[in-house]
């Protein structure tokens, strides 16, 4: 019975330290909740740091945990998760109450939240909290802390009122982007006007509040750019906008402590220069002097117009604290024309001069007026007139309009038009101290037509007539310069034709130059062809009497070798008569001869025949017996040679 006792209590005991354990995965927390406690009750706010009965303010890690069973609650929750590029806020349950001025709970010690005890015990106040949570994992007592995150809320055991403030909280943060820091990019040239909402409320008269922590190196006073909200209101920061703008950078923000407001960045062009008309600072010594009675020139930092102007660039200027007056540095031009406005309109509203000239025409008179600003004049002419417009029309336009109005009295309006460069001229120089007295440059002034106001038409029948008139003097100049050109003209055409003409002169006597030269070339070629056959000839004739020489040996031989000269006459003279007889076609024969028988012996008739005869036979040889037979054949031969052909038929048909 004792051993079965024994052993229910072991097993009592046991049961009951098995009882009393927790365990946590690493990945978790446990926030203890003491159910009862000889301390008694918590009489003020949720935590107990007395050992009473309520939520402690220590925390349960990853592992095995005994407790006094029954006496103890675990709530298990998760570790807080702060994602990277975003911000944690925190809601204080327990802690000291918030000041009158205050919005949000300081907490000048707390270790990231992580320490209830300390956090409770060093003085922090319940609420919203100034310092926000950057990324990392925490170990949060969430009975003491509810956190807020752009994913998830995390706490324990909300009650109703607690859940609405939460929520309106979340409303408030996802409102103003409050869940990811403020990032300025280089390319947006923009800047952040910061308004902070906590902290001691600006000075009777102060418009903006001034930059406090100014001082890199004075850790006291140096709140980072608003990052460090405690250290700003230590420093001396005051509630509302700040005169401190934010620039490129990424800002980690409690936007209930502070919100930006995004604006463009001041850019000053080329040409222009900005004059500073500040609304804040402290009151400066006037630098304008005291016979100037237009307002007050400060230095720069100082409330009022600032001397020095801002040169061309950009500039993180806070559009709250003051104005830039861009003011032109470059030539700008002035157009009293209705038609006609300048580039930077300042002459918009701007109209013709109206005039009533000596004559008592009224014209109405177009004017341009180029004007240059000294940049370093430029803070004197804002402080004078507030603006460039401003100047234009209630000071420029009456001045300008008064003078040309006096030029207009003393002159008709054919001088007015026929004067303009001299009244041109006489402008610029006179109104270069009126404009000087303004602290203006006048460059140049320029007069355009004057035309007809409203329904008048005599000026126009005035310019008319004006221009039929120059027009017929312009006529009158070219008729006499065309008479001049005429007369040129013809001038011209004589020199033409006499250079035609001596060309064709020139030709001529070039080609008789040409025909002389061809005449001696032609020549001289037959000087040189005559020497030629001269020479030919000469040439032919010897040879012709060498071969003649040689003919004659030939014939001599010829002759001695056929009995002699007498024999080859004879020959000669037959062959002539065959040759005779038989173009002739004469029968060799005649039918009927004719002839005489003489005593004396044969007739001519009769040798010749013989001869013929012997000659065909070859071996008969007729020769003439006496020697004057043979004179009587031989002049019968001379003369049959020397007779027509058809002589011999003749006397032989006789």
């Amino acid at each position: 019975m004792l051993q079965v006792s024994l052993l229910v209590a072991v097993a009592a005991v046991v049961a009951f330290v098995l009882w009393g354990v927790r365990y946590l995965a690493n990945d978790r927390v446990g926030i203890v909740e003491k159910r009862w406690s000889a301390s008694g009750s918590i009489e003020h706010g949720v935590i107990a740091l007395r050992g009473e009965a309520g939520f402690q303010p220590y925390l349960l890690r990853g592992g095995l945990h005994w407790l006094m069973p029954l006496q103890y609650k675990v709530h298990r929750v998760p570790l807080v998760t702060i994602a990277q590029g975003s911000i944690g806020y925190v809601f204080a349950r327990d802690g000291a109450p918030l000041g009158q001025t205050q919005a949000l709970g300081a907490n000048l010690v707390a270790d990231d939240f992580q320490d209830a005890e300390g956090f409770l015990g060093k003085g922090g106040q319940r609420g919203p909290q100034r310092r926000v949570l950057r990324e990392g994992t925490y170990a949060i007592n969430l009975a003491q802390f509810v956190v807020l995150t752009r994913e998830r809320v995390y706490s324990v055991n909300l009650e109703r009122d607690e859940d609405a403030i939460v929520r309106r909280m979340v409303a408030t943060i996802e409102a103003r982007h409050g869940f990811t820091p403020v990032v300025f990019e280089g390319a947006a040239d923009e800047v952040g006007i910061v308004t902070v909402h906590e902290g001691p409320s600006l000075s009777q008269g102060e418009l903006i509040a001034p930059i406090v922590g100014d001082e890199p190196n004075d850790g006291a006073r140096y709140h980072n750019n608003f990052q460090d909200p405690e250290r700003f209101l230590a420093a001396g920061g005051k509630r509302g906008r700040q005169l401190q703008v934010l620039t490129e950078g990424t800002w980690y923000l409690n936007c209930l402590f502070a919100t930006v407001e995004r604006i463009a960045k001041t850019v000053l062009e080329v040409g222009t220069a900005g004059v500073v008309v500040s609304y804040t600072g402290h009151t400066g010594a006037d630098l304008s002097g005291t016979d100037y009675k237009h307002g007050e020139l400060v230095s720069r930092g100082a409330r009022g117009v600032w001397s020095e102007p801002l040169l061309p660039g950009k500039y993180a200027f806070n559009t709250y604290a003051g104005k830039v007056v861009a003011v032109p540095t470059t030539n700008f031009i002035l157009k009293w024309n209705r038609r006609e406005v300048g580039a930077h309109r300042f002459d918009e509203n701007l109209a013709e001069v109206s005039l009533i000239t000596k004559d008592a025409f009224e014209p109405s008179l177009p004017l341009s007026v180029v004007v240059h600003i000294d940049y370093r004049k430029a803070p004197l002419v804002i402080q004078r007139f507030g603006d460039i417009k401003r100047l234009v029309e209630q000071t420029l336009d009456p001045m300008v309009a008064a003078y040309f109005k006096n030029i207009g009295q003393t002159r008709t309006l054919i001088e007015l038009i026929q004067d303009r460069s001299a009244i041109q001229a006489r402008a610029s120089e006179e109104m270069k101290a009126k404009f000087a007295h303004y602290n203006l440059e006048l460059e140049e002034v320029l007069i355009g037509t004057p035309t007809s106001a409203g329904a008048d038409s005599h000026i126009e029948m005035i310019l008319a007539q004006l221009r039929q008139r120059q027009i017929a003097e312009e006529q009158i100049e070219t008729f006499q310069q065309q008479q001049k050109a005429a007369v040129q003209e013809r001038a011209l055409r004589e020199a033409v034709a006499r250079a035609e003409r001596q060309k064709a002169l020139t030709e001529s006597e070039l080609q008789v130059d040409i025909e002389r030269n061809k005449g001696r070339a032609d020549y001289q070629r037959a000087l040189e062809q005559a020497a030629q056959i001269r020479a030919l000839a000469e040439a032919e004739a010897d040879k012709a009497a060498r071969i003649g020489v040689a003919q004659a040996v030939a014939v001599e031989e010829q002759v001695r070798a056929y009995g002699g000269p007498r024999f080859q006459v004879v020959e000669r003279v037959m062959s002539r008569f065959a040759e005779a007889v038989e173009k002739s076609g004469a029968e060799l024969v005649p039918r009927v001869m004719v002839g005489s028988m003489g005593d004396k012996g044969v007739g001519v008739i009769e040798g010749l025949m013989a001869l013929m005869v012997s000659e065909k036979l070859g071996d008969v040889e007729v020769l003439p017996k006496t020697e004057g037979e043979g004179v009587r054949l031989r002049e019968a031969l001379r003369a049959s040679l020397a007779a027509p052909p058809n002589a011999g038929a003749s006397r032989g048909a006789q």
